[in-house]
């Protein structure tokens, strides 16, 4: 089995579909590339957005990826724009096998909708900037190995999706 790399919008269920993995490959490590900056940096995502820059985290992004991406049997959830960066997807699509989340637009909206520390809710339609958002990164995203639908499927056809696939 390859090493799994979860890629997709915000609030996909890359966290959600990590863990409940990270729960049945036991003896796989499970590395949430945000959660891991947040720690070194020692302030949340959207801290680091206001008092530094979304370059400054992209390249934080950029630094941890290249970090964890050596040795084998990780599941590494990755945030939502890494995939943009030709670097990151080139580094991810050859470290293992890359799951893209793919979530409806709507759902998006409502499981965001429920967090307000997103950087995404500080705009004044959220919606719109979500919209566009899947649209400019929809192509990338297309470029994984794999595409799950999360709207249509629940946790443990997603899970067993992903091991089937990983086994393969």
């Amino acid at each position: 089995m390859s090493n799994i790399i979860l890629v997709g919008m915000p609030a996909s269920g890359k966290t959600t579909v990590g863990k409940l993995l990270s729960d049945i490959l036991k003896d796989y490590t499970l590395i949430d590339t945000d959660s891991l900056i947040e720690k070194t940096q020692g302030m949340s995502i959207s801290e680091i957005f206001k008092n530094h820059s979304e370059d400054y985290f992209r390249k934080l992004e950029y630094d941890t990826i290249q970090m964890v991406c050596s040795g084998h049997k990780k599941i590494i959830s990755v945030g939502g724009g890494a995939f943009e960066n030709p670097n990151n997807r080139s580094t991810l699509l050859q470290f293992g096998k890359v799951f893209y989340l793919k979530s409806d637009l709507d759902i998006l909206y409502y499981r965001i909708s429920k967090d307000s520390a997103r950087p995404l809710l500080q705009n004044e339609n959220p919606k719109l900037v979500l919209q566009n958002m899947l649209q400019k990164r929809e192509e990338n995203y297309k470029k994984a190995h794999y595409t799950i639908d999360t709207s249509i499927m629940n946790n443990d056809e997603i899970i067993r999706f992903i091991v089937d696939a990983s086994n393969s």
